[in-house]
């Protein structure tokens, strides 16, 4: 019910646009998620990258697609952002 509401409300705030409007390029979800594990400055951003792609690509089906553009656009700020530097938890062991 959460996803349905906020998705209510972005729709509100953000309708469609017109259909004649040109279509950014396609990628796929493996090619963001490597892109943005390359940009990041630590281990731990690309591990975390690749853990908040997966939980988007999820969520990703309820949701309008420009919906799905913020939160993958948030998720890169907040991953690029040299101020924010997780701290490696004891039981966190990120990919190679």
């Amino acid at each position: 019910m959460r996803v349905r509401d906020e998705v209510a409300e972005f729709e509100r705030r953000w309708p469609a646009p017109p259909s004649h409007e040109a279509n950014v390029p396609t990628f796929t979800w493996s090619q963001l998620e490597r892109q943005l594990a390359d940009l990041a400055d630590s281990p731990m951003k690309a591990a975390m990258a690749r853990d908040l792609m997966s939980g988007l690509r999820k969520m990703s089906q309820f949701k309008p697609p420009e919906m799905v553009l913020r939160e993958i656009l948030c998720t890169s700020w907040a991953l690029l952002d040299e101020g924010f530097q997780p701290e490696l938890d004891s039981d966190f062991r990120p990919e190679a």
